[in-house]
């Protein structure tokens, strides 16, 4: 429990920042490579593969001024960091380029990506699984624990590109909200600090997706599209399966919600965008792990 607890603060980690209504900025904040520091190999493929085509930043090196020094935490490894920016160019970008062209994503997509080697371990033994601030930046944990023998796209998803899409979903609902007959189909349901001791069974029971989205009605759309995307088929159908009646009828009223807003105001297919996830999912999953911090 103290575990899944966890988890659970985690995201609201995530939700503190990602909530922020700052407009966001199509021009490049990038001037060049970081004072005293001679480029190398990685640092031209970022530049020439997320720089130039989405005008973001990816800082793999350790530095204080981007981290919260509340934590104590490490560097993330070279290798591991080129892995992750692979990675995340070709399961996160790519599959919206793919979907929508480069110009969508680089108008929208947060402009810093940065790494920390491990974990942020709060007081109460809770981990969290990334920050996000203001739909300009978003810190991800842990990347030394990413595995350079074999890929485990599971723990991919549950670290970094879950984490990625609930932060874009944020991102796209504060330029353009959703419609407010969301925030009125479990009104009663919603509790900003008990819903940490709600575990999945009971949210599904509510029409919830996780125990997060109880927290509030923004996570609780940008919940139902992180988990919709990062997973299955079978698997939403198994999860809707364990819910009780009710609870999957309040969950199904709001994925149509859901999937007619992203149509609509985004011309985004929800199941479209899951199909191309899903594909690039076992495809990364057939990568040969020698080539995962080949620069290529």
């Amino acid at each position: 429990m103290k575990q899944l607890i966890g988890i659970f603060i985690a995201l609201a980690t995530l939700s503190l920042w990602s909530c922020s209504e700052d407009d966001l900025d199509p021009n490049s904040i990038f001037g060049g490579t970081e004072t005293g520091k001679v480029p190398n190999e990685f640092d031209t493929w970022l530049l020439e593969n997320y720089t130039t085509p989405y005008n973001i930043e990816f800082k793999y090196r350790f530095e204080d001024m981007e981290t919260d020094d509340t934590y104590n935490l490490v560097a993330a490894d070279y290798d591991r960091s080129i892995a992750l920016a692979k990675f995340t160019k070709y399961l996160w970008l790519e599959s919206y380029e793919e979907l929508l062209g480069p110009d969508f994503i680089r108008t929208y997509c947060p402009r810093l990506l940065f790494l920390v080697g491990s974990p942020a371990y709060n007081t109460d033994g809770s981990v969290v699984l990334g920050t996000a601030e203001g739909g300009l930046k978003i810190t991800l944990y842990n990347v030394n624990s990413i595995s350079l023998t074999s890929i485990d796209v599971e723990q991919l998803n549950y670290w970094y590109f879950k984490t990625m899409h609930h932060e874009f979903a944020h991102i796209l609902h504060q330029t353009k909200n959703y419609p407010t007959e969301f925030n009125e189909i479990t009104p009663s349901g919603y509790q900003p600090t008990g819903w940490v001791n709600v575990n999945e069974q009971q949210a599904l029971d509510m029409g919830f997706v996780s125990p997060y989205a109880s927290s509030e009605t923004q996570e609780d759309f940008v919940e139902i599209i992180a988990i919709y995307v990062t997973n299955t088929p079978e698997y939403w159908d198994n999860m809707l399966s364990r819910a009780s009646e009710e609870g999957r009828g309040y969950i199904n009223q709001k994925l149509e919600i859901v999937k007619n807003y992203m149509t609509t105001t985004w011309g985004i297919d929800l199941d479209a965008l899951r199909d191309i996830v899903q594909r690039r999912s076992q495809e990364v999953a057939q990568w040969d792990v020698n080539d995962l911090t080949t620069l290529d």
